[in-house]
């Protein structure tokens, strides 16, 4: 999942977005309009399960 998350940034930020507020937004709504289609980013992305990446993202912010 960090591979593809780093890959969606790199994405977004060459595009000239703010790339923490897309993949927010994304995760939040499950919109792939936030992500751009560049580099193939969109596709990728879908690939994660998002219920996946948010306990990921917990349990790496709480250190377990």
């Amino acid at each position: 999942m960090q591979q593809v998350l780093v890959q969606v940034y790199d994405a977004l930020k060459e595009k000239g977005y703010n790339p923490i507020s897309q993949i927010v937004g994304y995760i939040l709504s499950e919109d792939p309009t936030y992500i751009t289609t560049h580099n193939n980013a969109r596709s990728l992305i879908r690939k994660i399960d998002r219920d996946e990446l948010l306990k990921a993202m917990v349990r790496t912010y709480l250190g377990e």
